[in-house]
């Protein structure tokens, strides 16, 4: 697969990791993907996705695309074959300036791209985008289609600020510090958060450390599991395999299964990294 990624330019760069164009046969007809503080937009100019949001439901098609903010649980993902699109990765308190609602409607239940911005625009902005001679073009298009749509969101810079504390952190600083510092009281900073990021501080701060525990795993070697745990800030092995199939769907040990899976069957393809195979 083709994959192609920039950071924008500003002001966008304070709320988006990054822009990306994908195009190409997938590793896998559905990918899982674990929950990450990681909202995301995606602008689809092939045949429909298949998005499960969850176990207990259906898969449903997205034509257009979709948008999801900070997910509470793995999902499933089903690019189509070939598949193109172009994307964002956003902060977490990234996608708010973006919403018509809410993040926390959006929390678990993708929306399509239709259903935000409408679907004469979103038309429109497919059909800008499919014609686009390159990738770097394509980025273009969708980098001045955010900045047309930025709005000033009340409260983005305290959500803004803490969120940063949490992430520096892998997670691990006390939530209760955090609301002092802010000026603010824990009810009302937890209302902010689930207006702009769409889950609570504690939530947000459960997902970084769990992202920061995944991440540190060497699949390769031997793992100890209470020293992964003890080193990730879990109280024991324990809780900690429990946040693990929480986020994940999968124990710690039938996750490195999984991903050892897809190192064996791809090395080093571009979607490497975070999604894993659901088949």
């Amino acid at each position: 697969m083709e994959y192609v990624s920039r950071v924008p330019r500003p002001p966008l760069d304070g709320l988006i990791d990054d822009l990306y164009y994908l195009e190409g046969v997938p590793p896998y007809a559905r990918l899982m993907l674990p929950a990450a503080p990681a909202p995301l937009l995606i602008v689809n100019l092939g045949a429909p996705f298949l998005i499960r949001a969850g176990a207990d439901v259906e898969a449903v098609e997205y034509a257009d695309g979709c948008v999801v903010a900070t997910p509470t649980r793995a999902w499933e993902f089903g690019y189509p074959t070939p598949t193109r699109s172009v994307g964002v990765h956003f902060r977490p308190w990234g996608l708010a300036p973006f919403l018509p609602v809410p993040a926390a409607e959006l929390c678990d239940r993708p929306a399509t791209v239709e259903q935000i911005w409408g679907p004469p625009a979103t038309a429109e902005l497919r059909r800008r985008l499919a014609v686009a001679d390159a990738p770097h073009d394509m980025l273009t298009l969708l980098e001045e289609e955010l900045v047309r749509r930025m709005r000033a969101i009340n409260g983005l810079d305290v959500v803004r600020h803490m969120s940063s504390a949490i992430a520096e952190t892998g997670g691990a600083v006390p939530i209760g510090d955090l609301g002092p510092a802010a000026r603010a009281s824990s009810t009302y900073l937890a209302k902010l958060f689930k207006e702009i990021i769409g889950v609570t501080p504690k939530r947000l701060a459960r997902s970084y450390r769990f992202t920061a525990a995944v991440l540190a795993l060497d699949v390769a070697a031997p793992l100890d599991w209470g020293d992964v745990a003890a080193a990730a800030g879990y109280f024991d092995q324990a809780h900690f395999v429990h946040e693990f199939r929480e986020y994940s769907g999968l124990t710690p040990t039938r996750y490195v299964e999984v991903r050892q899976r897809f190192l064996r069957e791809h090395p080093d393809h571009a979607l490497e990294g975070w999604p894993l195979p659901a088949d």
